[in-house]
């Protein structure tokens, strides 16, 4: 197997890790946010980036790599291109978004911030299902 080919399947392995993460997140673990309480959600919610940032971190790393080479390595394909944009609005949403809400979490629990957390991460999870389905075109094609 090829250096290209196995950055292909990496990349659609990790963009799909970050996709499922990102439903759950959104469906899930954000919207229970509200059900902590206010004694103990400060320290719930810096339990949460750190452990949070221990999963995603690396993965988001991988998967920049990986969609960088493929960009290098197939250049003239629309697609890496597509899903490299995709990949920068990802990132500008995260750490423009939704890490400003969480620091503003961090003093407390605040509904008006936990609506925008949740509203605005529907940006991340319809990006990030869209690159899945664009890396898993890109994969198939390879075979």
């Amino acid at each position: 197997m090829d250096t290209l080919t196995l950055t292909l399947i990496l990349h659609l392995t990790v963009t799909s890790a970050m996709c499922g993460i990102i439903w759950f997140v959104q469906v899930v673990h954000y919207p229970l946010f509200r059900r902590v309480g206010e004694p103990g959600f400060t320290n719930y919610q810096t339990a949460h980036e750190r452990r949070t940032s221990f999963v995603v971190i690396p993965l988001m790393v991988v998967e920049v790599i990986t969609a960088v080479s493929l960009v290098v390595w197939m250049p003239a394909q629309p697609l890496v291109w597509l899903g490299l944009g995709m990949l920068v609005l990802i990132w500008i949403s995260t750490f423009c978004l939704q890490v400003p809400q969480h620091r503003q979490l961090e003093s407390g629990f605040d509904v008006r911030t936990h609506r925008r957390l949740v509203h605005t991460n529907w940006l991340r999870t319809i990006l990030w299902s869209a690159r899945v389905v664009l890396a898993a075109v890109l994969s198939s094609n390879a075979a």
